[in-house]
């Protein structure tokens, strides 16, 4: 019986079956029975009022000295759940499920869906324990305090804390007595999604209590193996996908959405379709649009006794929030397909609809910030929005379109609007709230006030600052307020309503926004006492100062104060990284950067200082894989291409370097590095082994083509055409092509040298130039005994001589003494070797000359 009744509760809806059979058999019962049929018939306020629940929660009358709100609901509900007779535990068990059950979904009312409720809890509560707190607002500050979290605060305005507290109670505290409930861990997830939601930072302690709930769910075979609870096993995976997403757990994250869509029989996918996008348009233009189809096998629905599988029904269009048209004079509304019908969807069920939203949030966040990932989710919310059924899956669509057009200046109003549209609709009492739960947990649809920070955010981009300024300030959300009055210019303005609101109530903070715009430790070191040594905010915040006036190693001490409060703060990692770079702390550096793609694996940047970490450390392969993960986050940024050259050539990794020289060209249309080409060209001239064991000459094409591209860049660089010959032999390979490919390489290097400014006119310099000529001389002159055709030779002879001749005549006029007439000493045997080869060239020219006659 149990089961039975878990299921239809979690599905919230009865099958005609059920309904017949409850009337007969589950509404009769004593306790459990009026509560089950108020909650399900959306009544959420009359299990809360009813005369049980006000029984078990006034009791009689009496509390503990100095007892805190949680420890008296926990005594009453665990004194309530064991006296219960052996016949009636089970009944009680549901009973107080229930109880949990409303209360997460008027807490949801409250803060999420609307419309309004209010729940007086002075009437719930015996009067001698409310008596203990003097005014509401001590009441509400003390179930605030109940509901901190690893140092992180609730949210100041969140309605009704006291309903989320008796349901934490129920769930987490009581739960050792309701082991018979095998699906209450599910309620427990549900719970810990809506108390991270109110929280400042993501808290470690609800993301243990979030695994360990997913676990004993799905140690549930029964809910998964039967086909008749397939939206159920749906909704479950996709609530577990955003409880992954928000704790940065990407992988567990894609296996519960890839489980719901194999569950959904939806096969979804990116296509292009012939559309037109503008009113005056006059081709049909390839257009990108989302694609659905059920697969064959799961056209027709499940059937479970002859029912079925029940599903929530949609919900009347005109009571869900208006889809505003774009309005423009340009741009459609919608794509005009040239061929609609190819591309129908079909009539989606409300699981379908929250699969097809799950796939679009975890794509979202598995893919970089870029124009074409925006067009892409823009065609996720115009395949949802397609369809108006659903308010959570319409709502968490609508708020996503409007972030994603917010940029573009022809949809930007049409975005305000709709967010203003959304934030209306949660006081409009046309959509009862059980319309607006149906899917709820499993959507992610924002809460109210961030609904309203989204359009002061939309605000503030349109310019109307002081407007926004009126929506953070009614949200209390003091943060925003104050970077609004600085961009204002207003400074002191920031720091007045600050005080002004200190002088209410003190807390941590507001003290620690206090230090933000004074700059000063003292807020900051207030905070942290004012919290009792629990602020996670007040260490971070004092530790940014200390980063910013380069005092690292206090930095690094309140850093890791922070940490030990609370390890799930991303951007904490990744500062007290850079901070321990900043002393060469470089065993810290890594750790630091290590937590930090651990929560973020797509972190590119802080890849990227991972390897630098590794480098300093002399770990070059780590540095090396962590640079390859870099780069898959961020295929575009120039600095990690350069890092992930340079360990590449230094680990061996020859054709890694060789594929990233070609991807840096295509990012800096100057990029060029000597260094990087004189270490490849001497792995392949002297065929080294590289990481792998493998021998580099087989790279020698890869990097003949790379040179050549790099050659047509960088035509006047001489040491690139030397290195260009040097892969090809440098005249004294076995192939006669390769060997007149080096002597016109060798050709180009000289003309490069002799034409920079200067030169000549340092000694030393030009007795290298000289060497380097007298190599392409004998170059010269064997390639040209390996040709049989004078024609072609004699060009070759002329060319070599000429360069010759005018180097050896620059010698002379530059560095020959007047007094003695002779050349510099240094200089003297190159230009006779050089006098040498000229007579040779001519000797040989005149030869061929001859022979042609």
């Amino acid at each position: 019986m149990l089961r039975d009744v878990q299921i239809p509760v979690l599905r919230g809806l009865l099958t005609p079956r059920e309904a017949t059979e409850w009337k007969q058999d589950v509404f009769i019962t004593a306790e459990a029975g009026p509560l089950l049929r108020s909650l399900l018939d959306g009544d959420l306020e009359a299990v809360l009022l009813s005369p049980q629940v006000l029984d078990l929660l006034g009791g009689d009358g009496g509390c503990g000295d100095g007892e805190s709100i949680e420890a008296y609901l926990e005594r009453r509900l665990l004194v309530y759940l064991s006296d219960a007779a052996e016949d009636g535990k089970a009944e009680r068990e549901v009973a107080v499920m229930v109880l949990a059950v409303a209360c997460l979904h008027l807490f949801a009312q409250s803060n999420w869906t609307g419309p309004p409720v209010s729940v007086h809890v002075p009437d719930l509560l015996p009067q001698t324990l409310v008596s203990s707190f003097s005014q509401p607002q001590t009441l509400t500050e003390a179930l605030h305090r109940s509901l901190l979290l690893d140092g992180e605060s609730v949210y100041s305005l969140v309605e009704n804390p006291f309903l989320l507290l008796l349901a934490r109670v129920i769930l987490l505290n009581c739960s050792s007595k309701m082991d018979s409930l095998q699906l209450l861990p599910w309620w427990t997830l549900r719970y810990l999604n809506l108390h991270q939601q109110i929280l400042e930072e993501r808290s470690p302690q609800l993301l243990s209590l979030a695994h360990s709930s997913m676990e004993k769910v799905l140690r549930c075979e029964a809910l998964f193996s039967d086909k008749c609870q397939r939206s159920l096993a749906i909704q479950f995976h996709l609530e577990c996908v955003y409880t992954n997403l928000t704790y940065y757990q990407y992988g567990p994250a894609k296996e519960h959405i890839q489980k719901a869509q194999e569950l959904s029989g939806l096969e979804i996918s990116m296509t292009g379709a012939m559309g037109k996008r503008t009113r005056f348009q006059q081709n049909f233009l390839a257009q990108l649009i989302l694609e659905v189809k059920r697969k064959e096998d799961s056209l027709a629905p499940a059937e479970c006794d002859g029912e079925v599988s029940p599903s929530p029904a949609p919900t009347p269009p005109s009571s869900l929030p208006k889809d505003l048209d774009l309005g423009d004079d340009t741009v459609l509304n919608q794509i005009n397909l040239a061929e609609p019908d190819q591309y129908q969807l079909p009539d989606l069920s409300a699981e379908e609809q929250a699969v097809i939203l799950g796939v679009c949030t975890d794509f979202q966040k598995n893919n970089p910030v870029h124009k074409l990932t925006e067009e892409e989710l823009l065609a996720f919310t115009s395949c949802i929005l397609s369809q108006p059924k659903f308010w959570a899956v319409e709502v968490a669509a609508l708020c996503l379109r409007t972030k994603l057009e917010k940029g573009s200046s022809r949809r930007v109003e049409r975005a305000m609007m709709q967010t203003q549209t959304i934030a209306d609709h949660f006081v409009d009492k046309s959509c009862p709230v059980t319309e607006r739960l149906k899917v709820f947990y499993c959507c992610q649809a924002p809460p109210r006030w961030a609904v309203q920070k989204q359009l002061a955010s939309l605000l503030t981009d349109l310019g109307c600052t002081s407007s926004a300024l009126l929506i953070y300030e009614k949200l209390e959300l003091w943060e925003d307020a104050v970077i609004c009055y600085e961009r204002m210019g207003q400074h002191g303005k920031a720091e007045e309503i600050l005080r002004r609101e200190l002088e209410k109530k003190e807390t941590p903070s507001l003290y620690c926004l206090l230090g933000d715009v004074l700059r000063d430790h003292q807020y900051y070191d207030r905070a942290w006492e004012l919290s009792g040594r629990r602020s996670a905010r007040s260490m971070r915040s004092k530790a940014l100062l200390h980063l910013y006036h380069k005092e690292f190693q206090q930095c690094v001490d309140c850093f890791e104060e922070s940490l030990r409060i609370n390890t799930m703060q991303l951007g904490v990692w990744f500062s007290l990284g850079c901070a321990y770079i900043a002393l060469e702390g470089y065993e810290g550096a890594a750790k630091a950067f290590q937590r930090c793609v651990g929560l973020e694996p797509d972190n590119a940047e802080a890849w990227n200082n991972l390897s630098t970490a590794y480098i300093r450390l002399q770990q070059k392969n780590k540095a090396f894989r962590t640079l390859q993960e870099a780069l898959k986050c961020n295929y575009e940024h120039w600095q990690i291409w350069e890092n992930f050259i340079v360990v590449s050539v230094d680990i061996g990794e020859f054709a890694e370097a060789i594929k990233a020289y070609h991807r840096l060209m295509e990012l800096r249309e100057k990029f060029k590095d000597v260094q990087v080409l004189e270490i490849l060209v001497r792995a392949v001239t002297e065929n080294l082994r590289d990481s792998h064991g493998e021998q580099a000459a087989s790279l020698r094409p890869g990097l003949q083509k790379l040179l050549g591209h790099v050659t047509s860049r960088h035509t006047s660089d001489a040491r690139l055409w030397r290195l260009y010959a040097l892969l090809y032999g440098n005249g004294a390979g076995a192939g006669h092509e390769d060997n007149e490919k080096a002597l016109q390489f060798l050709s180009k290097a000289h003309r490069c040298e002799v034409q920079t400014s200067g030169w000549e006119k340092d000694p030393a310099i030009f007795k290298e130039v000289i060497k380097r000529a007298v190599e392409m001389g004998n170059v010269t002159i064997s390639c040209s005994r390996e040709k049989s055709n004078p024609q072609e030779v004699l060009p070759m002879l002329s060319s070599t001589r000429l360069s010759l001749r005018s180097l050896a005549t620059k010698a002379k006029q530059m560095h020959t003494d007047v007094a003695t007439g002779e050349v510099h000493e240094d200089l003297r045997d190159g230009v006779t070797e050089l006098e040498q080869l000229i007579a040779e060239l001519q000797e040989m020219s005149g030869a061929l000359r001859s022979q042609s006659e």
